[in-house]
């Protein structure tokens, strides 16, 4: 099994602080994690951690932050053929500020005249493609030229590149940002219909790919078998919620090439990031692939978990910089897939992916009531999104259901009726 992972890596920074600085006042910091990034980056780091054969198609800069890089990546057996080196530009880095009273962070990402790859030929014939959207041409001559491998976009920070490319992807893990912004909803807790009014919009417009919508500090939403569902996150005492993200995407990966099937995909994707919030730094918080698995057997005894093979060199990787004793995040509560809507969207077809000179033709939803649903997440649940900043695109067909009862009713009801359904 081989995946190819094409897109952003930089060099980051992280700092905890016990609130957000005050202009023109000087800090002097007590902690520090330094160590690489990005979102294509954490998840082939992931990938192969968890003894995945993987290769990272990306660029770095010819700097000291570029070196580093490169060396974590070998270090966890990451093949590194296809990540170039710019002798113009410098390699990204980002500053990250992290909140001690709640995990929270503020980043700051430093990437002015970002380098981008010259090089678009890949021979690695992989089974899985992840793509975080940064590298287009890249990205789109290695969804042609291996059309039979299995594409999957992390789509976040929206620009015309990445909307593109999700034409083209099987799977299209997407943040409530590029959700909200895509189809111009916003998403209210309060009512459950808007849940399906997004999603189903979002279905219209990409009617070929399977979706998965990260709802921050509210889990995940997917559909299954015809009814959208939502997957709340692990309950846990953040220490740093950076890379979260990034991390579900590789563990998604990571599922989605053992042949798991998307709820369990979603629920294995929900642990991992979720453990991986009680330690500081997005890299360094990866946890192991035992760890993960003897977690979800834990409290999922009767269902089955992939094979445990593991890197033995990524047990010896280390922050670079870190001062303070991490902390371990409190016993977190394993998550359970509630239905909130029964669509009259067909199934996903499973057809081949097409070039991206094809345009996808959009079909209405109609007449759709939302059920009440099983069971809703709460304001301590675990997020695993990334909030969209940048261009809006329209969507021609929008559902239009209504609640049947009030949130906090249908809260009081979701308790008591718990799905733990998964197929191995």
């Amino acid at each position: 099994m081989k995946v190819l992972v094409i897109g952003h890596s930089s060099w980051d920074i992280s700092c905890p602080v016990d609130e957000y600085p005050v202009e023109n006042t000087k800090y002097r910091l007590d902690e520090s994690v330094m160590c690489g990034g990005g979102p294509a980056g954490n998840a082939a780091f992931l990938l192969a951690k968890w003894g995945i054969e993987t290769y990272y198609a990306g660029v770095v800069g010819s700097d000291d932050f570029g070196t580093k890089i490169k060396k974590e990546f070998e270090h966890v057996g990451v093949h590194t053929d296809y990540l170039e080196t710019n002798y113009e530009k410098p390699t990204s880095l980002s500053f990250i500020m992290i909140n001690r009273k709640n995990g929270s962070r503020t980043l700051f990402n430093i990437a002015n005249g970002r380098p981008s790859m010259k090089k678009s030929e890949f021979t690695c014939d992989p089974d899985v493609i992840l793509i975080d959207g940064h590298e287009y041409n890249a990205s789109i001559s290695a969804i042609n030229k291996y059309p039979n491998a299995i594409s999957i976009i992390d789509a976040g920070r929206i620009t015309s590149e990445l909307l593109e490319l999700c034409k083209n992807c099987k799977y299209i893990v997407a943040s409530k940002g590029f959700a909200e912004t895509v189809t111009k909803m916003k998403i209210d807790f309060a009512n459950p219909g808007s849940l399906v009014q997004v999603y189903t919009a979002l279905k219209n417009r990409y009617n070929h790919a399977e979706i998965v919508v990260t709802l921050e500090d509210r889990g995940a939403l997917y559909a299954v078998n015809n009814e959208i569902k939502i997957m709340p996150g692990l309950k846990v005492d953040a220490v740093d919620t950076t890379g979260a993200g990034d991390i579900f995407h590789g563990a998604f990966t990571y599922a989605i090439a053992k042949g798991f099937d998307i709820e369990k995909a979603v629920r294995y994707s929900n642990i991992t990031a979720g453990l991986s919030v009680g330690k500081l730094g997005a890299r360094m918080s990866i946890p192991t692939l035992v760890e993960v698995n003897n977690y979800y057997n834990e409290k999922f005894p009767n269902q089955a978990t992939p094979n445990q093979q593991v890197n033995p060199n990524a047990a010896q990787v280390t922050p670079q910089v870190q001062i303070n004793q991490q902390v371990t995040p409190a016993a977190p509560v394993a998550p359970q897939p509630q239905v909130i809507q029964t669509p009259v969207a067909p199934v996903i077809p499973e057809v081949p992916v097409q070039p991206v000179q094809q345009v996808q033709v959009e079909t209405p939803i109609n007449n759709v009531t939302p059920v009440v649903p099983d069971a809703t997440p709460t304001a301590n649940d675990f997020s695993v999104g990334i909030p969209a900043v940048g261009e809006t695109s329209s969507v021609n067909a929008q559902a239009t259901p209504q609640a049947t009862m009030s949130y906090a009713e249908a809260m009081q009801n979701l308790n008591n009726n718990q799905d733990n359904n998964i197929n191995g």
